[in-house]
């Protein structure tokens, strides 16, 4: 008795404070540092981005904001603002930015789930039920003391060497320059998540870095491994990325996980055993329950009448 009322006693301890805790963030204000509520988007909010927005708030936003002007949000403490009300766009461009990518007790973080791109988008989306906003763009931002109307990514694979070369440049009227001191990440991409290959490194006096890939990286059955690389100065150049496939891995002839009818799959691709064992483990446990459940009727109709014997 007293270890069931002390896992009561627990239980109800968590459950007050997880709603003091949601009762705490509704009261305090949400402070947004200085240089994040001043952030501007350098891209224009064009229809091509509202589109794209809209598709992403649906995906990510809804289940909790609902429909935006049809004040159907769900129910939470803190209430999640309907995006056309005046409490959600009275937030600055940068707040929203903040608010979406770091999130807040129930409000989850999106900076590791959607890019930079994508959360701009979704603010233009979100604007566009605001009739009063008028969009200020981000100062394209100097490097160096120049300013650079596109900065890419080149990858390429040094013959006969495991190692990957990522090639930074600035171009400005058709004219291109090697950036220097600007970290570089490479990814390969998996499909549990993405597996970053060897460190961050800053690109040298001529915009290069030199990743060294790990001798036991599998690829496909002809070796191919896919890749990605992109710059972390995004508060520089915004989201600048590239991807490649290139022949370094091991060769392996397992089947990647998104291959049909790959262990740990969505159902269309599970293994024909594996579904047929899920299916009979699920159908035996439901007939256990009607047996005890059979059995339970079959008892209680025994006591009835022996009540009525006696």
């Amino acid at each position: 008795m007293d270890r069931k009322a002390s896992m009561i006693s627990r239980f109800i301890l968590i459950a007050f404070l997880g709603l003091s805790s949601a009762t705490l963030c509704a009261q305090t204000p949400w402070e947004v540092p200085a240089d994040r509520n001043i952030k501007l988007s350098q891209t224009e909010f064009a229809d091509q981005n509202r589109n794209t927005g809209k598709d992403l708030y649906m995906t990510n936003c809804k289940s909790c904001h609902g429909e935006p002007g049809k004040n159907n949000a769900i129910r939470l403490v803190p209430q999640p603002p309907d995006p056309a009300t005046v409490q959600l766009q009275q937030n600055s461009d940068g707040a929203l930015q903040f608010k979406i990518s770091e999130g807040r007790g129930p409000m989850p973080s999106f900076k590791n789930i959607l890019s930079s791109a994508d959360i701009w988008n979704i603010i233009a989306f979100v604007r566009s039920y605001n009739k009063d906003y008028k969009q200020q763009i981000a100062v394209r931002p100097t490097f160096g003391g120049e300013v650079f109307d596109k900065v890419s990514i080149q990858l390429s694979q040094e013959q006969g060497k495991t190692s990957v070369v990522a090639m930074v440049t600035g171009e400005r009227g058709g004219l291109k320059k090697p950036l220097a001191g600007l970290e570089v990440k490479l990814f390969v991409r998996c499909y549990f998540g993405n597996l970053i290959v060897d460190k961050p490194i800053d690109t040298d006096a001529n915009g290069k870095v030199n990743f060294n890939v790990p001798n036991n990286l599998p690829g496909d059955p002809t070796g191919k491994v896919a890749l990605f690389a992109q710059l972390s100065n995004e508060e520089l150049f915004g989201l600048v990325k590239t991807e490649a496939v290139m022949t370094i891995g091991i060769p392996t002839s397992k089947p990647p996980l998104n291959e049909p009818r790959a262990l740990w799959n969505v159902v269309q691709k599970t293994p024909l055993w594996l579904l047929f064992t899920y299916i009979i483990c699920v159908l035996a446990v439901w007939g256990l329950i009607f047996v005890v459940l059979f059995k339970l009727k079959t008892i209680f109709e025994l006591g009835k009448a022996v009540r009525v014997d006696d």
